[in-house]
């Protein structure tokens, strides 16, 4: 089985991208979606999150506003959260590729906004780089709901920039020139990885 990582700075078209590989037959598996489901009521992080930060669990799932504000900007905070949360996401991503290999897939996809920097690239066999020029990036990102021009450029500070997440990536894909272009070539990385895929099972 080919496990492709998908990441790319903040809005860049990750998640476009995302729903193009399951468009396109590939199964994925989302982190953020994950950490969404354990935040979640009765899921599995939150009475540790409760416990850790008390008042942000409302109606018996975490309150992600109140949370975010007490983690943002304050690194040990941040580390504290990470230390629950990671483990967990670890767990769920373990459980996709094993019910992944149960079912044989050829190729699935890990899609991880922080890839390279939590060094998750490990775990791939490839790995996909969405990216766009940064006027269409500010563009996306500051015209969702609540997002400031200070809190994006604080987002971009946690993360690896644009230009080396490109020199690391096995492929990668442009999304400012169209959804069909990217979606084209989404299309060709997938032949390509099920052939290789296929080539592997084929040897003696």
């Amino acid at each position: 089985m080919i496990v492709i990582g998908l990441t790319g700075s903040i809005g860049m078209g990750k998640s476009t991208a995302a729903a193009m590989f399951r468009r396109l037959g590939v199964p994925v598996q989302d982190s953020d979606a994950a950490v969404h489901a354990m935040f979640a009521k009765g899921g599995a992080a939150v009475e540790a999150v409760g416990q850790a930060f008390p008042g942000v669990v409302k109606a018996g799932a975490v309150d992600r506003a109140a949370l975010g504000k007490l983690v943002y900007g304050d690194p040990t905070a941040l580390k504290r959260l990470e230390a629950i949360v990671h483990p967990l996401v670890g767990k769920a991503r373990d459980a996709f590729l094993a019910e992944m290999r149960a079912r044989r897939e050829p190729v699935v996809v890990l899609d991880i906004p922080l890839l390279f920097e939590a060094k998750l690239d490990r775990l791939c066999d490839a790995t996909v780089v969405v990216s766009a020029p940064r006027f269409l990036q500010e563009a996306r990102v500051l015209s969702r709901p609540g997002m400031t021009r200070e809190r994006f450029e604080r987002i971009l500070g946690q993360q690896m920039s644009d230009a080396e997440k490109r020199r690391r990536a096995d492929f990668v894909v442009a999304t400012g020139v169209g959804r069909g272009h990217s979606l084209n070539r989404l299309r060709d990385i997938v032949r390509v990885l099920r052939d290789r895929e296929r080539n592997a099972r084929s040897r003696p």
